[in-house]
């Protein structure tokens, strides 16, 4: 993994992959999928996510104010179902039973998902007071960003040179997803 400038975070979710979303408090940790996530700024880097309130995860952000995003892989398609299919209230070793693990971000303590190609490390901004109630929509700042240089450098993504395996996912509903495809390159726009 490689540091990502700030400057280009949003592009991690620019594509608009499936992410899992991790957070934790008071020694309790949990990742949940999510497809509706998106970046709002990049110059302080910002981003949106929809955890519904009845979520162990989303009482996790709300009680610790953080929260990780990550962009897993095609070959993480099993866990990725697995983690949006199974409460953490429900199951305290949910983590183990969807075959998911974590690193620790030394500076907010959300987990990091094991096998993602890119990760980011948030804290909640006050504006979600406002939208999370009615909405279940999080926003937040992204404090730190990583991605796997394998198919991410130079401020954006590479997936045409990379394995098919480490393409990113995107749900299109009922457990069915596509991977991202090939490049198309467009000729550039002359200044008018």
């Amino acid at each position: 993994m490689q540091t990502v400038d700030l400057k280009h975070a949003y592009r991690l979710l620019n594509h608009g992959p499936t992410v899992l979303v991790g957070s934790q408090h008071a020694g309790r940790s949990n990742v949940m999928a999510a497809a509706w996530a998106m970046p709002l700024d990049f110059d302080t880097p910002k981003i949106a996510v929809v955890v519904d309130k009845s979520t162990l995860t989303r009482e996790l952000i709300d009680a610790s104010g953080v929260l990780s995003l990550h962009v897993p892989t095609v070959a993480m398609k099993d866990q990725v179902m697995a983690a949006g299919g199974m409460s953490g209230k429900n199951h305290t070793d949910k983590l183990a039973r969807c075959q998911i693990t974590t690193q620790t971000d030394p500076h907010t303590g959300v987990p990091l998902v094991d096998g993602c190609i890119a990760h980011m490390a948030c804290r909640v901004l006050p504006a979600t007071a406002h939208v999370a109630g009615p909405h279940d929509l999080i926003l937040a700042e992204v404090m730190a960003a990583w991605a796997d240089e394998r198919v991410f450098s130079h401020g954006r993504w590479h997936f045409e040179d990379a394995p098919p395996e480490l393409r990113s996912l995107h749900h299109v509903a009922g457990g069915h997803f596509y991977a991202i495809g090939e490049a198309v390159q467009a000729l550039p726009v002359a200044n008018a």
